[in-house]
């Protein structure tokens, strides 16, 4: 298990990747998707990099190292149940651990930091302030004083970049470019104090000539609302505060027991293998090597994966572990924010924009292995069986009946102690109605109708298109509820069925755990019980759920496709573009952030939703899901007896969805639903739209598709947008039926 995205890991993920190891799996688990290479980070800043071109994309880098990504905050170990602790889902299982997190700066040691300064990590959230400030300063009309608090090479380096950009953008916004005024204040006596004279006296001539108000010997002791307080009693006013200094451990490696050393960081060995736990592996800024003082530079991240890489391989599979020995000297390539460098090797120091020139070249040719992914022959890649790593005579002896030839009928029942262990951790919700379920030993659950009420019958199942159980369980909850939800009935009860692929009773009780835990909570949210189901072997991981709702027995309550009506507003309350998008995914065709998003998409529910059409006086409605937006449309408007017009430019749409159809890339059911495009009216003037071939792309956990009276769709529009809904928009219109034979007709 990997946590954090840092240097040290993306290179671990792309060699295993190169070449996986037999019986491994590896799993990240990091709060961004995108991570950015500090060398280039300032010439982000200064505006000659776009976000991608400085960003790793560990979405895909995890994909093409058959890597199982989760996102999320980790704040703990339990080192003796071998369990990540993560911040909003279970804790996930370890055999072995690396931690490659960076470093965290210690705000909180200064009074009045917290929350009044931007800290540069988490990058994450830096970069949000970067452009709130960037917007901020296209409006600037007068004096703005920017304050950045440590002069190592990172806090030179950042303020250099951050000037040379808001002067840019200050005239060409028509402004005085003087009116930003920076402020660098550290508590030494000189800036780069790590670096040899001949350096420091060039960026102390850069600071100088730009214009920069130097503060050293100026330890930041207290933040007062818009000044900062020094050791020495002075004053330095700012609007906003960059904090480059006192970086530390972050704060929940003081609760995992592990070594620390005065500063939160990780005490390793030589072999980068914490030195109170040989699970536990650490590289990077986190990581401190015992007898060694190494600086805090991307420099040793970088180096540090490769040694990284051999001892975890060699750790799994019982082998001795090698040395890493850290260079004693190093070259740093430090940019001054207008494409002009300094380079920095012990007493060695030159500049030019020859430097910057070489700087540039070694930066993008390391940013080019991440974006060089190809897929290896399934073949190659394919994870042997366990036996091939090093296992105790209990794993061994589960490892052959793992792998052994697989029964079918019930013998392919998952078994009942890894069954009964697996489910006993979950807490589905308990409801009145429901008088025998999951906790009875009985052969079906007993759910009464309550009097009034009729019976609302479902079933959706699917493989997994991802490799999180947890989220995958949540994406398969939602998408079984949301037929109930869209005819406007209550879930009642879920009874699940569920396959896994074989493998050690730990591993598909884990597996288990997290895919359930997933869908529990959904169910649970959308009060909903879960009272039984059925769990086998299978080649792949596959989730569903039979779901009972209870509607209204005069079935007033009811919103059925049949019910549109002329001049109703049609409304769609999420993006499109699933299908294309995971099948994207597998062909390393997306970028991590586009399917965070669709990710993030397809687990909200749409419970609320439903709610809110419904109170809007919707006629008709459907969820979107397998057929597409054509092909439901077509379910609607038939029974209905009427016409629709559809604006393309319309629609909502995931990020990334347009580029993948573009591409040609599309969900293997596209084919199928292309069949209905007879049922459009004058095709030829749309299909060179570039949104034309989404109306007929799959959607899983999709949106609701609804008929809405034109004089309540403005009220049911904001009032979606503030239940979370921020992309539900008015699509089209519903009209009367014409004489043609096609009951839709595409309008731009």
């Amino acid at each position: 298990m990997l946590v954090g995205g840092g240097h040290s890991h993306a290179i671990v993920l792309k060699k295993f990747g190169m070449q996986p190891e037999a019986g491994v799996r590896l799993t990240l688990i990091c709060t961004d998707v995108d991570t950015p290479y500090s060398g280039m980070l300032p010439g982000y800043v200064a505006g000659h990099y776009s976000f991608d071109e400085v960003h790793i994309d560990l979405g895909r880098l995890a994909q093409y190292a058959q890597a199982r990504l989760i996102r999320d905050e980790v704040v703990g170990i339990d080192r003796d149940s071998r369990k990540v602790v993560l911040k909003s889902r279970p804790a996930v299982a370890y055999d072995l651990l690396s931690i490659n997190i960076g470093s965290t700066p210690q705000v909180a040691q200064v009074s009045g930091a917290a929350g009044r300064v931007v800290p540069v990590k988490p990058i994450g959230q830096f970069n949000q302030r970067w452009l709130a400030l960037l917007e901020r300063v296209t409006l600037l009309r007068g004096p703005l004083v920017i304050a950045v608090v440590g002069a190592g090479a990172g806090g030179v380096e950042l303020l250099l970049a951050m000037q040379h950009r808001l002067r840019q953008v200050v005239q060409s916004q028509g402004g005085n470019a003087d009116w930003l005024q920076f402020h660098l204040l550290s508590n030494s006596d000189e800036v780069l104090p790590t670096h040899n004279a001949k350096v420091r006296a060039v960026f102390q001539k850069q600071l100088q000539a730009r214009g920069v108000h130097l503060h050293l010997k100026s330890a930041v002791v207290r933040v007062e609302p818009g000044q900062l307080i020094t050791q020495t009693g002075a004053v330095v006013p700012f609007d906003e505060v960059m904090w480059v200094t006192q970086a530390g451990g972050a704060p929940w490696l003081r609760s995992t027991g592990l070594a620390l050393d005065p500063s939160g960081f990780i005490e390793v060995n030589d072999y980068l293998q914490s030195v109170s736990d040989p699970l536990i592996f650490a590289a990077g800024d986190c990581a401190s090597m015992v007898g060694k003082r190494l600086e805090k530079a991307g420099v040793f991240a970088v180096r540090q994966g490769t040694p990284l890489t051999l001892n975890l391989r060699r750790a799994v599979t019982g082998l001795s572990l090698q040395r890493y020995r850290p260079q004693s000297s190093w070259l740093a390539l430090i940019s001054t924010g207008d494409k002009f460098a300094v380079g920095s090797r012990g007493m060695l120091g030159f500049s030019g924009a020859w430097v910057w020139k070489w700087k540039d070249w070694i930066d993008r040719r390391f940013m080019a292995k991440f974006d060089d992914l190809k897929m290896m022959p399934m073949s190659m890649s394919s994870t042997p069986p366990p036996s091939a790593i090093k296992l105790s005579e209990d794993e061994s002896r589960q490892a052959i009946s793992a792998i052994a030839m697989r029964c079918g009928g019930c013998g392919a029942k998952v078994g009942a102690t890894v069954l009964s262990r697996a489910l006993g951790a979950l807490h589905p919700i308990e409801r009145d109605d429901v008088l025998i379920g999951l906790k009875s030993p009985d052969d079906a659950a007993v759910v009464r109708v309550p009097a009034g009420k009729a019976m609302v019958h479902t079933v959706d199942f699917f493989r997994s298109f991802i490799d999180d159980p947890y989220v995958f369980g949540k994406i398969a909850a939602n998408h079984a509820l949301g037929d109930v939800f869209a005819m406007g009935g209550e879930a009642q009860s879920a009874t699940a069925i569920a396959t896994v692929p074989p493998g050690l009773e730990s591993k598909t009780e884990e597996l288990l755990f997290q895919m359930m835990s997933g869908a529990i909570e959904v169910l649970n949210e959308a009060g909903c019980a879960l009272v039984g189901g059925h769990t086998g072997e299978g080649r792949e991981l596959a989730l569903g759920f039979a779901i009972n709702g209870l509607i209204d027995e005069d079935l007033q309550a009811v919103m059925r496709k049949g019910g549109m009506q002329p001049g109703d507003a049609l409304v769609l309350t999420k993006p499109m573009g699933t299908g294309t998008l995971f099948a994207a995914y597998p062909q390393l065709a997306a970028k991590g952030r586009w399917i965070d998003a669709a990710l993030r998409s397809m687990m909200q529910s749409n419970r609320l939703g439903a709610q809110c059409l419904r109170d809007h006086g919707a006629t008709a409605c459907t969820d979107l899901t397998g057929f597409g937006l054509l092909g439901h449309l077509v379910e609607m408007t038939r029974p209905s007896g009427v016409d629709a017009q559809i604006s393309l430019a319309s629609l909502p749409v995931l990020d990334g969805a347009e580029q993948c159809v573009a591409a040609g890339i599309v969900s293997s059911l596209q084919p199928a639903n292309v069949r209905l495009r007879r049922a459009l009216r004058n095709q030829q003037a749309f299909v060179d739209h570039p949104r034309y071939p989404l109306i007929f792309d799959p959607q899983t956990a999709g949106g609701l598709l609804a008929s809405v009276p034109a004089g309540q769709v403005q009220a049911c529009l904001q009032a979606l947008h503030a239940l979370g809904y921020r992309e539900a928009c008015v699509i089209g219109k519903i009209t009367a039926q014409g004489d043609a034979l096609e009951p839709i007709e595409l309008a731009n």
